[in-house]
């Protein structure tokens, strides 16, 4: 079996990271409904072993980039990640899904903000 294709094993319980303001900006333009989804499925990921890929998959052809997948009705919405260590993830963005394939411009704003977490992180090293 595929690591990445059915299930995403963690060996240890998620926890997540929320970098600068760009999930919060994002969360906030939600409504009700689609808050109380979105923090559910984040309960979802940070609670179980074994996260199903509805929930959590690895983006094909990227750097390691992740997305969180969240559905309400018609409505969907990818929140991307990545993994900083085993078992802390940090989160970056999320947009609403209107077509079939993830558009260029989401995941090289990803890319932009991944890359701008280590650059940081490495400055405030001692």
């Amino acid at each position: 079996m595929d690591y990445f294709h059915y299930l995403c094993f963690v060996t240890n319980k998620l926890q997540l990271f929320f970098f600068k303001e760009y999930f919060r900006e994002f969360y906030q333009q939600q409504t009700w409904k689609i808050q109380k989804k979105i923090l559910w499925t984040l309960q979802i990921i940070e609670s179980l072993d074994r996260i199903p890929e509805i929930y959590f998959k690895h983006l094909e052809n990227t750097d390691a980039l992740y997305e969180i997948r969240v559905q309400v009705g018609n409505d969907i919405f990818r929140i991307f990640c990545f993994f900083d260590s085993n078992n802390l993830v940090v989160v970056g963005h999320g947009f609403q899904k209107k077509t079939q394939k993830t558009p260029t411009k989401e995941i090289e704003k990803a890319e932009k903000i991944k890359n701008e977490y280590y650059e940081e992180k490495k400055s405030n090293k001692p």
